[in-house]
């Protein structure tokens, strides 16, 4: 069994920083990629960024002021978010495809999200 699990979020004022965690762990074998998404109130859940290979690509969603970075060893990635603004408010959530196996097929897992609220 594999388990998603954000970390980091919370309530961060206009211009602040925040770093979220995701740590993926069980039955691994190999990680293909980790990324994030997120889902604002009353909008669909749309791409901030997937790190595959060595290389990262930013959704519109992410560019600018969010970098993704990511620990292989640990099967970890990062959301690092500067200068926020209200408009970023949403629910983040952390994306893994992994072989839980060599002969097991790809698979897709989702954190359950972690609330990140801009605010003064």
């Amino acid at each position: 069994q594999v388990r998603v699990v954000e970390s980091g979020g919370g309530l961060v004022q206009p211009g602040g920083s925040l770093r979220l965690s995701c740590a993926a762990s069980g039955s691994i074998f190999s990680m293909n990629a980790m990324g994030w998404y997120r889902q604002a109130p009353g909008k669909q859940r749309e791409l901030v960024g997937i790190t595959s290979g060595g290389s990262t690509n930013y959704a519109d969603a992410g560019k600018g002021r969010f970098t993704i970075s990511r620990d292989n060893a640990k099967n970890t990635v990062y959301l690092q978010m500067t200068s926020l603004k209200p408009a970023v408010t949403a629910v983040y959530y952390c994306y893994a495809v992994l072989r839980g196996t060599p002969t097991s097929p790809v698979m897709h897992y989702w954190g359950k999200g972690t609330l990140v609220t801009v605010s003064s």
